[in-house]
């Protein structure tokens, strides 16, 4: 099984939990996360983006100083701006917050509802696959010589032809390369690889 369907399937299992939907940031480092997936409502991303409530969200705040689950309500740090009052206009009335991993590269996710408060029972059902999240998606501690140089080569601007020449490898040995470079930082395309590996401080 291939790790986007293992994701997939993790994610699903969040979708059913959380009625009004779901925030998950992976592996933040330098203050972005290297994978993101979200299904709050649009208007309610709009809002938060336009306003830049990331730098003053209780929940941010909340999970860059622990780690563990905790519902909103019960969140020790103030919401001195009034971000959750006012998601709840925006049908994220109750929610719940989970942060794991160590702080150099933390996970931090957020799961609501409209109708009602999280049981316990959720919350570890959201714990849990917020963990399992983390660990499936931990950055690689290094590439291969071979799939950093092929990286580099495409990342310098050098075609498939170009860059198996210099290799002195065949074009299809070049992919091959950078296809297990792709799959090790779980990335779409090379593209996505070489920004990932420039990320994780690979290249």
């Amino acid at each position: 099984m291939s790790i986007k369907v293992r994701i997939d399937q993790q994610l699903q299992q969040l979708a059913r939990l959380s009625g009004a939907g779901y925030f998950v940031g992976l592996h933040i480092r330098f203050a972005a996360p290297l994978m993101l997936f979200q299904t709050y409502r649009q208007d309610w991303n709009d809002h938060y983006t336009d306003h830049g409530y990331a730098l003053r969200d209780p929940m941010i705040a909340w999970g860059f100083s622990t780690t563990g689950v905790t519902r909103w309500s019960e969140m020790p740090v103030p919401d001195t701006f009034g971000i959750l009052r006012e998601a709840a206009g925006f049908g994220l009335v109750y929610g719940a917050c989970v942060s794991c991993g160590a702080i150099s590269s933390r996970t931090i996710a957020g799961a609501a509802r409209s109708d009602r408060e999280f049981t316990d029972a959720e919350l570890a059902r959201i714990q849990a696959i917020v963990l399992r999240l983390h660990d499936m998606t931990e950055p690689p501690e290094s590439l291969t010589p071979a799939q950093i140089q092929a990286l580099r080569l495409i990342a310098a601007g050098d075609r498939h032809a170009a860059a198996a020449a210099k290799l002195g490898i065949s074009e299809s040995a070049l992919k091959a390369r950078l296809n297990a470079a792709r799959q090790r930082l779980l990335a779409r395309t090379t593209a996505e690889a070489i920004q990932r590996a420039k990320d994780y401080r690979l290249l």
